[in-house]
């Protein structure tokens, strides 16, 4: 770049407000990141409709997942291709086209088909997204900007779910898909006229790394399909898993060599150089993980344990969402007085005790309660997503901004989506572990057995019942209960797991910076 081009650079300022960019490329994000978990409850509806099992209706979260993934990756080498705006505008519209089309899906196949175009569509909007706000704000008021980014990226994986259930109860599946259409099309003339390139942003000649690109969707394709698909396979039982798990390490494996070596790479890997945005990065993966991971396993506990509906169950998560909304002024307000690395370890130190403090589920356990659980687990979010943002930003250049959106993207998304296939997975380990320690004591020769199954027996009994039909109904009741003490349990364990996990990455939150929220250091680099 030549000297009157660098100080062009320097001196660029958009031309509308900042927060009204903001708000329109927030807007784009948020119909993406809803769609993640929207269709989860509408799952068995799909399949009834479409004529195909509940197993092969999950393709379409799977499809979509890895689009999503393999184009995340991928989305700063296309904003050159194409020049920023150009490429989120095409974005925002063909993902709003891929919607329409899988609301008119006539079979499961057109509906996969159409999910992986969303997914490789929508894959471009949350990088894009980050990558305008960084240009918009001046470095001391990104955390304000970020903390509209952090409604959008952990309200919606909330609401999702509760929104998919209520649509589908009182309309149709379809509408999941049809109410993006408005959405994508008020998003479009907005950021048609709002959104602009700063000079680093433009078009520009960016030859195609052919290899980089293929490794990097044999990667994550193959690492989805294996973590997704893999409970359902027997794990590494099926030759299928086995061999989606060796291909996932020889093209990720691949990929990272190769994208170190070649002179011009479809994502520079240069931007983990910059130690507070390796540090950042990995943590935002964790949190994702974290945050999709507990999003997951509490409608599930709802639905599965407790009997609730899919819109009950749903509604439990999203007074967690207004928690996070009314936080994050406050945790703004503690970036002026505190240094960011503090409050980060602050927010996972919290996360831990919120995630101890939901492990003691009950078989008698009202509504009121799981939502405070979850309440507990979301509000820790605030600590965590705009201090993360503001901090992994604040030493990259701005050349690097796209490829540092990009991968600060895939680590939050690729791990969560991971992550709701790896809690599926370990509650069903812990479930069989449990059952196989206490199963012991379901036995004649254990007197509390005997004497709970004679209750139940008498009862029944004196209800009128024969002497054979009151033990088969005694049985029954036992195993009942024993199957739900045992769920109870493993849900419990999978929570403290979490909550171990998220107090390991207390002591990596001081591998950043000494900052505070304005952006300067109070320490050594």
């Amino acid at each position: 770049m030549s000297g009157s081009a660098e100080q062009a650079a320097a001196a660029w300022k958009p031309k509308h407000n900042p927060w009204t960019v903001a708000l329109v490329v927030t807007m784009a994000a948020f119909m993406e990141i809803l769609d993640t978990t929207i269709v989860n409850v509408s799952l068995p509806h799909i399949a009834g409709s479409l004529s195909s099992t509940y197993e092969d209706a999950t393709w379409t979260l799977t499809a979509y997942l890895v689009a999503n993934g393999i184009v995340l990756t991928i989305s700063g080498w296309l904003g050159k291709v194409f020049g920023r705006k150009l490429y989120f505008m095409i974005c925002i519209v063909m993902f709003t086209v891929s919607s329409f089309l899988c609301g008119m899906a006539t079979s499961l196949g057109e509906l996969v088909i159409f999910r992986l175009m969303q997914g490789f569509f929508g894959g471009g909007l949350q990088p894009n997204q980050q990558s305008i706000i960084l240009d918009s704000f001046p470095p001391e008021k990104r955390a304000a900007a970020f903390g509209l980014t952090a409604i959008a990226t952990v309200v919606g994986p909330v609401i999702g779910p509760t929104l998919g259930g209520w649509i589908t109860d009182n309309f149709s599946w379809r509408w999941i898909f049809f109410i993006n259409v408005p959405f994508g099309i008020l998003t479009t003339l907005g950021v048609m006229a709002v959104v602009e390139n700063p000079p680093w942003a433009n078009k520009r000649k960016a030859p195609v790394d052919v290899i980089g690109i293929s490794l990097i969707t044999v990667g994550f394709s193959c690492l989805e399909v294996m973590v997704d698909r893999g409970e359902d396979a027997n794990w590494f039982g099926s030759n299928f898993i086995r061999i989606m798990a060796v291909l996932a390490v020889l093209g990720l494996g691949g990929a990272v060599w190769w994208l170190l070596h070649t002179k011009q790479p479809a994502v520079d890997l240069r931007v983990f150089k910059d130690r507070n945005f390796a540090v950042g990065t990995a943590l935002m993966g964790a949190m994702g993980a974290l945050l999709y991971a507990s999003a997951i396993i509490v409608p599930q506990f709802a639905q599965q344990v407790m009997g609730y509906t899919a819109t009950l169950s749903g509604l439990l998560l999203s007074p967690g969402g207004i928690a996070v909304i009314i936080l994050i002024p406050i945790v703004g307000k503690l970036m002026t007085v505190m240094t960011v690395r503090s409050l980060i370890a602050v927010g996972f130190s919290l996360m831990g005790l919120a995630l101890f403090f939901s492990a003691q589920l009950l078989p008698a356990l009202d509504f009121r309660h799981l939502v405070i659980f979850r309440m507990s687990q979301t509000a820790c979010l605030a600590f965590l997503f705009v201090p993360l943002s503001t901090i992994a930003y604040s030493t990259i250049p701005e050349r690097l901004n796209a490829d540092a959106s990009a991968m600060f993207s895939m680590a939050r998304n690729v791990l969560g989506s991971l992550a709701i296939s790896g809690a599926a997975a370990l509650l069903t380990e812990r479930r069989q572990a449990r059952q196989a320690h206490m199963v012991q004591w379901m036995t004649p020769y254990h007197q509390p057995y005997n004497t709970y199954t004679d209750q139940v027996q008498a009862a029944v009994q004196a209800r009128g019942l024969t002497e054979a039909a009151a033990s088969q109904v005694a049985q029954h009741q036992i195993f009942s209960a024993f199957s739900h003490q045992v769920a109870i349990l493993a849900y419990n364990e999978v929570f403290m797991i979490l909550g171990i996990g998220a107090f390991l990455c207390v002591p990596f939150c001081f591998l950043f910076s000494s900052i505070k929220g304005d952006g300067k250091a109070r320490g050594a680099h």
